[in-house]
């Protein structure tokens, strides 16, 4: 999986860099969870993962390439205030995630 960056903007207002990338997912198969492409992108914008939050990720038909988007933030407050709770939640690493589900399943079932 490669990952490039095809724009970076910052933002200041909002205290957060607005990124638009590229995957490239011909080894793994299909369209690469957000939590591995979250970390990529950290990784290459030489920030902690905590700051980075995937907000979309879409594979083109017929090709072995994602197009998305992602904020990285200035700080784990700015990111708290601003993203929702549902992306939040997506960009979650895989075992919350179940865990969360699990005890929202839960919770259905005692209503």
């Amino acid at each position: 999986m490669k990952v490039k960056i095809v724009s970076k903007e910052y933002n200041p207002l909002l205290k957060r860099k607005e990124i638009i990338f590229e995957v490239e997912h011909a080894d793994t198969g299909g369209t690469p969870p957000r939590f591995e492409v979250r970390k990529k992108l950290a990784s290459k914008l030489k920030t902690k993962l905590d700051l980075v939050y995937v907000r979309k990720v879409e594979t083109k038909t017929g090709t072995m390439i994602a197009m998305g988007e992602a904020n990285a933030y200035d700080s784990i407050e700015q990111a708290k205030l601003l993203e929702p709770k549902h992306i939040v939640a997506r960009n979650a690493p895989p075992e919350k995630a179940e865990k969360k589900e699990e005890g929202q399943l839960d919770e259905q079932r005692e209503s």
